[in-house]
């Protein structure tokens, strides 16, 4: 069947009523539940109890342009309630529901931070809630107005005709250039980077990125990734709504718990294309046993895409060696790069096609330099993103952003259709980042043959005398090692005054028990290390879940090291 072509519609709200008009009894939503019979929003349903929700968001004082941060666990009314928001001219930011490990008053004060930087105006949110809310609220200075608990409101009646004319009315005053919706970057204390996008922005991605993935009316998506992160947000809800194709929606905790979930869902549902970060394919290969595998079929899929973390070969290798007996086709694997500030994606391989892999000498890419490897080198595979989607453009530049040679490593400098329109109250921090247009990524990355391959983060690079280190090597090399627990170690550089440099310091979660095991096993840290001609200065050995993830579930190197130095956990065990 032909990619799908979309209409002319100028904002968001518009092209969500012509997909209900055009296919009103098609599934829009899938939301489940495990245990349970699925939630089954069709496009009519979903827009006509939006449009309830948006009369009792008017109600509430609630005006165009106002911020609503909506905490919420997966619930099959998050999504009437967003685009409710979303009608009335309202901007929804997605916030993640507090882990239960987290101290109350540390969520209030990320909560209260983000709401100082983004000018929250509105909390929408659970009753559970309230008594962690209501201090915000009340404190002075405060710029949260209310918080409210949709889930209480009783949508039962008829919609009222005159306030339904009347916000109707408001949502035709929208333009195309108007505010949408406040994104964050991921990350693992607060708000830091509030992203805010245009309907433009928005409907031009979901465009490009459809094409990329060259989307069908055949096509569903099944996704278990958090809707308070882009990749979930934008790829998982924006893009199918937008083009009237039907994605189903699994909690991401209960995904946590029980992997197997995306894999019921896609051979229940028929799914045929997920989005995952690269630990997924990892967790999905080692975290199921064979014998929860009788009724899986995995023929349907025919897009697999990896994003929103570095792409690892051996993720790949491990999970098509797992699943490709359940009906994986290896050439559905794909990849996506991109980040927030574009809405989500700016490259993406081709569907359908291998991956491009290239295996180079790790010691000259440590100097910049992309060479393929020879019998003689310490070897690396770099997996390839993709070339550009339509609408963008990509540099690779220098320390002084000054273009370099394809061949060599720089940052990744970018530019969009679907740019972000800066950071919002933030101005000191856009200006740090976007010049004449450009948005400065601090991602480090190189082009070759037209694909981009992007390698490490230039905040986590380690420089240990003048040579440069990325932590994803050292973390590739020691996670397959046997007592740590995989997926759960990091590598960060600590300073080190009398030697003048930066020296490798490792955090790896294990659960090792006896003295023996801790020292065998910070001695195999080391060997890996030395195998890869890396020298390991100190590592620290910490209980099972003692590493702080971002909001994107990956272990956060910053935060970690910050917690480390400070040596807050008493139970650390370090070299």
């Amino acid at each position: 069947m032909d990619t799908i072509r979309l209409d002319d519609s100028k904002t968001l709200w518009e092209r969500w009523q012509r997909n209900a008009i055009k296919n009103p009894e098609r599934e829009a939503i899938v939301h489940c539940v495990a245990g349970e019979e699925p939630t089954r929003w069709t496009y009519r349903s979903l827009i006509e109890t939006a449009k309830k929700i948006s009369v009792k968001i008017r109600e509430a004082g609630i005006r165009k342009g106002d911020v609503c941060a909506i905490i919420m666990h997966h619930n099959p009314m998050f999504y009437p309630l967003y685009l409710g928001i979303s009608r009335t001219g309202a901007l929804p930011a997605v916030l993640a529901y507090p882990n239960p490990r987290l101290h109350p008053e540390k969520f209030r004060q990320g909560v209260e931070g983000m709401s100082q930087r983004s000018g929250l105006d509105y909390i929408l949110t659970e009753t559970d809630l309230d008594p962690v809310i209501r201090p915000l609220i009340e404190k002075p200075g405060s710029t949260i107005k209310s918080v409210f608990f949709p889930l209480e409101w009783d949508i039962k009646n008829n919609i009222d005709p005159a306030a339904d004319a009347e916000i109707e009315q408001i949502s035709a005053s929208v333009k195309e250039n108007d505010p949408i919706l406040l994104q964050h970057s991921s990350g693992t204390t607060g708000l830091q980077k509030p992203v805010v996008l245009s309907h433009r922005a928005i409907l031009n991605h979901v465009e490009n990125l459809g094409n990329g993935f060259r989307l069908t009316d055949n096509d569903k998506i099944v996704s278990w990734l958090p809707l308070y992160h882009d990749f979930g947000l934008i790829a998982c809800l924006h893009i199918p709504l937008a083009y009237g194709i039907t994605v189903v929606q699994i909690n991401p905790f209960e995904w946590v718990l029980a992997p197997i979930l995306l894999l019921e869902a896609i051979t229940k549902e028929r799914g045929t294309l997920t989005c995952l970060p690269n630990f997924a394919y990892n967790v999905l290969a080692e975290k199921i046993h064979d014998d929860e595998l009788n009724e899986i079929n995995l023929e349907s899929m025919r897009l697999l895409v990896n994003a929103a973390e570095p792409v690892r070969h051996d993720s790949h290798q491990k999970f098509v060696a797992k699943f490709v007996k359940y009906g994986l086709n290896p050439l559905s694997l794909a990849v996506l790069y991109g980040m927030a500030e574009v809405t989500l994606g700016l490259t993406v391989t081709v569907p359908g096609k291998p991956i491009t892999e290239l295996v180079v000498d790790r010691n000259e890419l440590s100097r910049g330099v992309v060479k393929l490897a020879d019998n003689n080198s310490v070897k690396r595979v770099c997996v390839s993103s993709g070339r550009l989607l339509n609408g963008c453009e990509a540099r690779i530049v220098d320390e002084n952003r000054k273009d370099i040679a394809d061949g060599l490593v720089g940052e990744v400098a970018v530019k969009s259709v679907s740019m972000f329109d800066g950071y919002r109250n933030y101005p000191e921090k856009t200006a740090e980042v976007v010049e004449d247009g450009w948005y400065f990524s601090g991602d480090y990355g190189f082009r070759y043959n037209d694909e981009f391959f992007i390698i490490g983060r230039k905040k986590d690079l380690i420089i240990v005398a003048g040579k440069n280190i990325y932590p994803e090597d050292i973390e590739d090399a020691l996670n397959h090692l046997k007592g740590i627990i995989p997926g759960r170690v990091i590598a960060f550089g600590e300073e080190d005054e009398k030697m003048g440099t930066e020296q490798i310091a490792v955090i790896a979660e294990t659960k090792a028990e006896s003295e023996k095991e801790k020292n065998d096993l910070r001695m195999d840290i080391l060997k890996a290390g030395m195998a890869i001609d890396i020298n390991i200065h100190k590592v620290y050995l910490v209980p099972s879940r003692w590493l702080i993830k971002s909001s994107a579930g990956k272990p956060s190197r910053k935060a970690n090291k910050e917690r480390i130095m400070t040596n807050e956990d008493k139970q650390v065990w370090s070299r």
